[in-house]
């Protein structure tokens, strides 16, 4: 497998360049231990049916697996789903074009909380509909740095001062009006049957991911 992209770009100016680096290559890291974590807790058979809701770029699920079976789904055209066992579909992921039960996995990574927070029971019904069990991952709401900005505590800030403050992003992310970061109580309401895992750095809870439905996993640390 090729080494996945930054996923904070190259940044510029002084220092910036250095800091986008450091924060992608500890990314790429978290990311490949997280996939790593999925595979030893959903046990994906070799024929098992996967969708990738929020597939992007270079760290797809399709990606990270070419054997699997997978079907990448994003809002807009999504290259690697070029093999024979994976497809691409564009689609909203709060109304997935899928009969209920078309796969034996649904998977998510970073995408819940750039959904409008009014529109995230929509995409947890959906995940819950199509597939029998699903991993949903999301950045921690308590985590120190917001890590679409990477600005210290730019999500405890109220809209107006934090969108001035993604001016000062040295990833130059984007503002999006939707972006709102979960914490663990929102996560489990949206997902009420699942287990909540907890990535760390150190004592820190980095990221959360909900594992479902709650009856098919044995009993597991949420740590």
């Amino acid at each position: 497998m090729e080494a996945p992209p930054n996923p904070y770009g190259q940044g510029d100016g002084p220092g910036i360049g250095a800091i986008t680096a450091l924060a992608g290559r500890l990314a790429n890291q978290a990311r490949a231990v997280r996939y790593q974590r999925y595979r030893a807790t959903m046990h994906p058979a070799t024929d098992d049916r996967i969708v990738d809701i929020g597939c992007g770029g270079g760290w797809s699920l399709a990606a990270l697996d070419p054997e699997a079976h997978v079907t990448g789904v994003d809002l807009t055209f999504r290259e690697g789903f070029d093999r024979p066992n994976q497809r691409f579909v564009e689609s909203d992921a709060c109304d997935l074009p899928f009969e209920d039960g078309s796969f034996e996995i649904a998977y998510s990574n970073s995408l819940i909380e750039h959904i409008a927070p009014e529109r995230r029971h929509l995409f947890a019904a959906e995940v819950k509909r199509v597939a029998q069990r699903y991993w949903v991952q999301t950045p921690n709401y308590w985590f120190p740095v917001e890590p679409h900005a990477l600005l210290p505590g730019a999500q405890f800030l109220p809209t107006g001062a934090r969108r001035a403050a993604w001016r000062a992003s040295p990833r130059k992310h984007e503002w999006e009006d939707a972006l709102r970061l979960l914490r663990e109580r929102e996560l489990q309401d949206l997902f009420d049957d699942a287990i909540i895992l907890r990535e760390r750095v150190g004592p820190l809870t980095k990221s959360l991911v909900a594992v479902g439905p709650r009856h098919l996993f044995a009993p597991q640390s949420a740590g």
